[in-house]
C-alpha cells in the first residue's frame, strides 16, 4: 500500500479520534472498559484463588456486608467481591470471543452475498432469513443443551446465532460502495474479486463494522449472562452463574441483597459502556447522526 494512501488513513483515524474525544458518554464508557478488560488481564495475580475455593473459603454463609467482606460473601462463604472481579473475565472473555466470531461470520457472508450477487446472493439471504426468524436466545438455548456445557460452548452457541444483523448492515453497505464510479473503474482495469473487495470494499466497511462490532459485545454478554443464570453454562465463575447460584441457594427468598446486586450492577454499567462508546462511534463514522449528537 503506497505511503499517501497510509498517511491518509492516519489522518483520517486521528480525526476519529478528536472528535470521538468530544464525546463524554462514549469517552466515559471507553474508559470503564479499558480498565475493566486491564483488571481482569492481571486478575490472576491481584486475587487469592484459594477465597474462590468453595473448601477453602473462610466467611460464613450469605454474610452482610462488613470490613472483612466488603460484598458480603456468598452460600459458600466466598467473599462475594471477589467472585464478582473474577467473574468480569469469563463474561469479558465471552462477550468479546463470542463477538469476534458473529462479526467474523457475518462480515464474511455480508460481502460475499453483495458482491457476487446472483444466486449466491440468494442462498446467503435465504439462510441469513432463516436465523433471524428464529429467536437467538433460544436457539442458543438448544445449542446449549444438545452439546457439552462450557465456555467455549457459550461462546459458539452466542457467536453462530447472533450474526445475520451484521450481515445484512455489511451487505447493505457493501452494494453502497460497489455502485461508486471507482469500483467500476477498478473493474475496467481487470480488477479481480480479491482486489476489489481487499483494497476497496473491506478498508470502506470495516469502520461500520467496528462501531456495531461494540453493540453487539453487549448483547454477547447479555446472552451469556441468560444463558448462565438458566443453567445453561459451564463450571466457571461469571456474572450470569453468580445470578443463578443466588437464585438457587436461597438469596433472594433470604434478603441477601449483597449476592444478588454486584453481579447485576456489573453487567448494567459493561453493557452500559459498550453502547455508550458504541452509539459514539455510530456520530463519528455517519457523518448524518453528527447533526443529532
Amino acid at each position: 500500500m503506497s505511503a499517501p494512501v497510509w498517511a491518509r488513513r492516519r489522518a483520517a483515524a486521528v480525526q476519529a479520534w478528536r472528535e470521538f474525544r468530544t464525546n463524554t458518554g462514549g469517552l466515559l464508557g471507553a474508559a470503564f472498559i479499558a480498565l475493566l478488560v486491564v483488571f481482569s488481564l492481571l486478575a490472576p495475580l491481584l486475587i487469592d484463588q484459594d477465597g474462590l475455593n468453595v473448601v477453602t473459603a473462610t466467611g460464613s454463609p450469605l454474610e452482610p456486608p462488613s470490613g472483612a467482606y466488603w460484598l458480603g460473601t456468598d452460600e459458600s462463604g466466598r467473599s462475594v467481591l471477589l467472585l464478582t472481579l473474577w467473574g468480569a473475565r469469563v463474561s469479558l472473555l465471552v462477550g468479546f470471543a463470542a463477538t469476534l466470531l458473529s462479526v467474523v461470520v457475518g462480515t464474511l457472508v455480508g460481502v460475499v452475498s453483495a458482491h457476487f450477487g446472483g444466486w449466491i446472493s440468494a442462498v446467503l439471504m435465504r439462510i441469513t432469513d432463516f436465523f433471524l426468524v428464529l429467536p437467538a436466545l433460544v436457539l442458543a438455548a438448544v445449542l446449549m443443551a444438545v452439546l457439552p456445557k462450557s465456555m467455549w460452548t457459550v461462546i459458539m452457541a452466542i457467536g453462530v446465532t447472533s450474526w445475520p444483523t451484521t450481515a445484512r448492515l455489511v451487505r447493505a453497505q457493501t452494494l453502497s460502495v460497489e455502485s461508486r464510479p471507482y469500483i467500476e473503474r477498478s473493474k475496467a482495469l481487470g480488477g479481480g474479486h480479491t482486489h476489489i473487495i481487499g483494497k476497496h470494499v473491506l478498508p470502506s466497511v470495516l469502520p461500520l463494522v467496528f462501531a456495531n462490532t461494540t453493540l453487539v459485545v453487549g448483547g454477547s454478554i447479555i446472552a451469556e449472562s441468560t444463558l448462565a443464570f438458566l443453567g445453561m453454562s459451564g463450571p466457571e465463575i461469571s456474572w450470569g452463574s453468580m445470578l443463578d447460584r443466588a437464585n438457587q441457594s436461597g438469596a433472594v427468598t433470604a434478603g441477601a441483597w449483597w449476592y444478588l446486586l454486584p453481579p447485576g450492577v456489573a453487567i448494567v454499567l459493561v453493557v452500559l459502556s459498550f453502547t455508550l462508546v458504541g452509539r459514539a462511534l455510530e456520530t463519528v463514522l455517519n457523518p448524518r447522526l453528527k447533526g443529532d449528537r
